[in-house]
C-alpha cells in the first residue's frame, strides 16, 4: 500500500523547534521530489518547501527561509523538515507530498502524485 505518513507535530512555544518526518511506504521515495505544504483553517494553503529527489537542492517559502530546513534520508525512505525559531503564524497542519517529476519548487496547488494526511503544529505565544 502506497502511503506517506507525517509525524513530529505538536505544541511548542514561540521560538521553539520541531522536526517533522515524512515516511514513505509502498514506493521508493528516492525517486521523488518532496514538497512540504501547510494550511491553517480559514487560510489558503502555502507551499513551504521543496527538496529534490537527491536532496541536492531545496527551496523555501520566503517567510520560513533561514528557519526551516528540508533534508532527506533516502536509505530510510524518509524526508524531514526541521522547524526552528517557530512563530505563532507557523501554526498549521503540515503535509508532505511526493512527485515523480524532477520539480525544483512547488506551489500551493501543485499536482503531486502522493499526499500524506498531515501533522498539526501549534505554536503558542
Amino acid at each position: 500500500q502506497i502511503q506517506l505518513v507525517e509525524s513530529g507535530g505538536g505544541v511548542v512555544q514561540s521560538g521553539g523547534s520541531l522536526r517533522l518526518s515524512c515516511a514513505a511506504s509502498g514506493f521508493i521515495l528516492a525517486d521523488y521530489a518532496v514538497g512540504w505544504f501547510r494550511q491553517d483553517p480559514g487560510k489558503e494553503r502555502e507551499a513551504v518547501s521543496c527538496i529534490t529527489s537527491s536532496g541536492g537542492r531545496t527551496n523555501y517559502l520566503d517567510s520560513v527561509k533561514g528557519r526551516f530546513t528540508a533534508s532527506r534520508d533516502n536509505a530510510k525512505n524518509t524526508v524531514y523538515l526541521q522547524l526552528s525559531s517557530l512563530k505563532p503564524e507557523d501554526t498549521a497542519v503540515y503535509y508532505c507530498a511526493a512527485d515523480r517529476d524532477p520539480i525544483l519548487r512547488v506551489g500551493p496547488y501543485s499536482d503531486m502524485d502522493y499526499w500524506g494526511k498531515g501533522t498539526l503544529v501549534t505554536v503558542s505565544s
